[in-house]
């Protein structure tokens, strides 16, 4: 086999187990710290950190799964904010 063909295809090699590296590094959501029943941020309503600027206990009739936790919100505008954002709402590095 000609050297040059023989490093491109180690080249091509490479740039596809980067690739797959970085898919699979990305792709893995963050764990979310959660209590005993399973609730993030122990009830706390995340999205009114952001728009009350204080924390508001979310009540279980708006409540959202998301990332293997259950999200309380303190209101149905709230609740879709979140569903329709859970990234720009949710703690940094699962809440803890």
């Amino acid at each position: 086999m000609d050297l040059s063909v023989m490093k491109r295809n180690i080249l091509i090699l490479a740039l596809i187990c980067i690739a797959a590296l970085l898919t699979s590094c990305t792709s893995a959501a963050a764990p979310v710290n959660v209590n005993s029943e399973g609730i993030a941020i122990k009830g706390y309503d995340t999205v009114a950190y952001f728009t009350e600027g204080k924390p508001v206990k979310g009540d279980e009739q708006f409540q959202f799964q998301w990332s293997g936790a259950k999200w309380l919100f303190s209101s149905r505008e709230n609740l879709e904010l979140f569903t329709a954002a859970p990234e720009k709402y949710a703690p940094k590095y699962g809440g803890y």
